[in-house]
């Protein structure tokens, strides 16, 4: 029956339209997943050298221990905002003699067997084959093998139980960000303590048990609740909802605006795609820790430049980046309505010109790394207001394909084309040239005020650019509408 699910789901998905107007990007996703497996395979491989070189006064097993909690932390929140839950149409299946069990447990199966479980096994699996090569003991390394392997198939299972709870993707933001903290400012050891019980685990291998026991217990919890749901009625049955209107009365300020707003903010509040795009915010704002504590950045100044404009157009370029598809699903109806398409569009530069001012507000405390940090993260600011939230609307002109707003964002390329992937070049590769060639030609503030001058140019023409992308728009405006009537 596995054979035949997988059968089925394979041809499936080389049958789709989607699969045959999108090889290039199937074709890209492979050369990414290729260059994280061998990313992973190296540092696997080499990673008890390097570690020696680094640390050589330590063992190189303590010092991975040391982090591996921060790790399985990290990866339960890198999976709540990418991974995307297994899931096979199984409404055909319900009214077929096929038990309900074998489809539940195929589901979960196969989320054991996905891409974000498989690329850590080629950092662990080469690791523990070093360790034995360098005289550690064989059960001590097999038993802590085995405990990273449950200890990726459990993060899986967690993630199923707690994907639609925010509360806990906000406490596990919360406890990284701690933990980082008491790090950084050497308040406590906490790698070190932590370490002590996964070195505990390679002095006693017998207790690589309990971690199989824990995956055991959270795979029957998860098959559990997946059960109880795999019923016809409860799939086709109507769900009543109590909705909750925000009050949005505060955008009545901005005029004509202020229905677009209105319309922009519920669709991002109410739906996943944009719901979940919205936390990739914190993402965006955290970006600078990546680089700013890391010596080896610190005398790169154009990575300055890449943090700011990224930092600050997060939403910029997540929400920007598929405008107008955004309003794919109504967008008929919404180009049968008399307004001005002026108005429309510059909506939608209010929203981005808001986020951008406001995660600048919210990036601040950067100044912690030095004056000149703060300097460029407002140079990028206004680069961002003025040069790409005008780019970024001329690229929303050729924007073709749907969306599906019922999908999360993360690792979901639906609705993306060659435009998403060639926009992103200019909106933070030019910048940061711009940047990196005055500042070794002239000077570090010349460069900083050259990129503001460029923004604060667009700002000033910010009329007359509207009004040419807003022609570009009513040129297409057909094409788009004859596009987003396609299904993917």
């Amino acid at each position: 029956m596995i054979s035949h699910f997988l059968n089925l789901e394979w041809k499936q998905y080389f049958r789709t339209a989607n699969w045959q107007k999108s090889i290039f990007l199937n074709i890209l996703l492979v050369l990414f997943a290729l260059y994280f497996i061998l990313s992973f395979l190296a540092i696997g491989v080499g990673g008890y050298w390097i570690l020696k070189e680094m640390f050589p006064n330590q063992d190189p097993l303590i010092v991975v221990n040391a982090f591996l909690l921060y790790a399985f932390v990290a990866d339960l929140i890198f999976r709540y905002l990418m991974q995307k839950l297994p899931v096979m149409n199984i409404k055909p299946m319900l009214t077929l003699p096929i038990s309900k069990s074998k489809i539940v447990h195929y589901i979960l199966l196969k989320s054991s067997f996905s891409f974000f479980n498989l690329m850590s096994l080629f950092f662990y699996i080469p690791f523990s084959v070093v360790l034995i090569m360098q005289g550690y003991d064989l059960w001590g390394v097999l038993g802590w093998l085995l405990t990273m392997m449950c200890g990726i198939q459990s993060v899986n299972f967690i993630n199923f139980l707690v994907n639609k709870d925010t509360r806990v993707f906000i406490a596990l933001i919360t406890l990284l960000c701690c933990g980082f903290l008491i790090s950084y400012f050497n308040w406590f050891n906490l790698a070190a303590f932590i370490g002590k019980g996964f070195d505990f685990l390679y002095q006693n291998p017998i207790l690589a048990l309990a971690a199989v026991l824990l995956v055991f217990l959270l795979y029957r919890e998860n098959y559990n609740r997946l059960r109880n749901e795999v019923y016809l009625d409860a799939l086709i049955s109507e769900k009543t909802k109590e909705v909750n209107a925000a009050d949005l009365s505060f955008t009545d300020k901005l005029g004509d605006l202020a229905p677009f707003i209105k319309n922009d903010l519920r669709l991002m509040w109410r739906n996943k795609r944009t719901k979940s795009g919205v936390w990739m915010l914190l993402m965006g704002l955290l970006y600078g820790l990546f680089f700013y504590p890391n010596p080896m950045y610190k005398d790169m100044d154009f990575m300055f430049v890449l943090v700011g404009v990224f930092s600050t157009g997060t939403f910029l370029i997540n929400f920007g980046q598929f405008i107008p598809a955004w309003d794919s699903g109504y967008y008929k109806m919404l180009m049968s309505q008399n307004f001005k398409y002026e108005r429309y569009l510059e909506s939608k530069y209010t929203i981005m010109s808001i986020s951008v001012a406001a995660l600048f507000v919210l990036g601040i405390p950067y100044v912690f790394f030095g004056w000149k940090v703060l300097f460029v993260h407002f140079a990028a600011m206004i680069y961002n207001l003025g040069v790409n939230t005008h780019f970024i609307l001329l690229g929303g002109t050729f924007n073709r394909k749907k969306i599906n707003l019922d999908e999360k964002a993360a690792f979901n390329f639906q609705g993306t084309g060659a435009v998403q992937w060639l926009i992103g070049l200019p909106l933070m590769l030019l910048p940061m040239g711009i940047f990196a060639l005055l500042n070794w030609l002239v000077s570090f503030e010349i460069a900083t005020i050259t990129l503001a001058v460029l923004g604060f140019i667009g700002i000033a023409l910010h009329k007359k650019l509207m009004t040419a992308i807003t022609k570009k728009y009513i040129t297409n405006k057909y094409v788009m509408i004859h596009a987003f009537n396609q299904e993917n």
